[in-house]
């Protein structure tokens, strides 16, 4: 994890610096105009951006080592603050598009599996192809016409309602913003965990022990609970959790959308306007946060998969 999370900063930061994007005079914005060769200077200066690029990257990491993630120059706020504001924004967002999807495309996927080859196993097959190839953002606007537009169920964006105080916002008003970038989110998750599930399963069924228990007399869900849920359940959980990075990545295109204020839409505006202490916080905080789904599956295994259990005692 570390030499990981080393080489993702040091990467991030070399492309950051060299992006066409000028942090000082995305700093100064508007007034550019008005602002001299010897004020840019001193901006320079005061976030360090007049020293050589290593000296930059080891006085931001000497920083990080001591707990310190830096100034954002967008906010003029400790970065660990944005982070643990948005944070909580988007981590209700992404866990509930990741427990549908995963439930929804793990249901989809053994139905698919045990009507195979009927007009059910077709349609959910069509419906997942369908979705595994529309961008996120394209699902996001499609839903928002429909949704927020046409039918006015749903509000068009934002995480609270405008020009409302936020101790007058209510649990119902968060939650009625945050069902149209979840529902989004969930809609594209599906179809890798419903296929995956569902060729797993269409290979148990095949096999020689399912034969031997179906001339035992055992069908339908018996046959599946007995002998197929914990075979198909490794590999879907190794796929939800894996997609923490996917999820991640959509659910920046989700929050733009929907102008959802989370991780992902402080990652653009770090990145549109050159905030470099912000942008590399975020990778920084966001590749942890990949890496813990990850690790947390291996520990689920052992809970799923008593023969692991066994190899770890041996």
């Amino acid at each position: 994890m570390a030499t990981l999370l080393f080489a993702i900063c040091l990467i991030s930061f070399l492309l950051i610096k060299n992006s066409p994007i000028d942090p000082i005079q995305a700093y100064i914005g508007a007034d550019m105009l008005k602002v001299g060769p010897e004020q840019r200077e001193k901006i320079a200066e005061y976030w360090g951006l007049n020293q050589p690029l290593m000296t930059q990257f080891l006085n931001w990491g000497s920083a990080l080592l001591a707990g310190d993630l830096g100034t954002s120059m967008i906010y003029r706020r400790p970065v660990a603050d944005i982070i643990g504001e948005r944070f909580l924004n988007s981590l209700a967002l992404m866990a509930i598009a990741w427990l549908l999807s995963g439930i929804i495309g793990f249901v989809m996927g053994i139905f698919a599996a045990m009507k195979k080859d009927t007009w059910i196993d077709r349609l959910i097959k069509w419906y997942c192809y369908t979705l595994a190839s529309t961008p996120t953002f394209w699902m996001g606007l499609l839903i928002l016409i429909v949704f927020a537009v046409w039918l006015r169920w749903f509000p068009v964006g934002l995480g609270v309602p405008a020009g409302v105080l936020a101790h007058d916002v209510t649990l119902l008003d968060r939650i009625e913003h945050l069902i149209l970038p979840a529902l989004t989110l969930s809609m594209i998750g599906v179809a890798n965990v419903a296929l995956h599930t569902r060729q797993k399963l269409v290979d148990v069924l095949a096999s020689d022990y399912i034969l031997f228990a179906r001339a035992r007399g055992e069908r339908g869900f018996v046959l599946f609970w007995r002998h197929g849920l914990r075979n198909v359940a490794l590999p879907a959980i190794t796929l939800q959790f894996a997609g923490f990075s996917e999820l991640f990545g959509g659910a920046v295109l989700a929050e733009q959308v929907f102008s959802y204020p989370g991780l992902g839409q402080a990652t653009v505006e770090a990145g549109l306007r050159g905030d470099v202490p912000l942008l590399l916080g975020l990778v920084l905080f966001s590749s942890i946060f990949v890496f813990g789904g990850n690790l947390l599956a291996d520990f689920i295994y052992l809970v799923l998969d008593p023969r692991m259990r066994e190899e770890k005692t041996v």
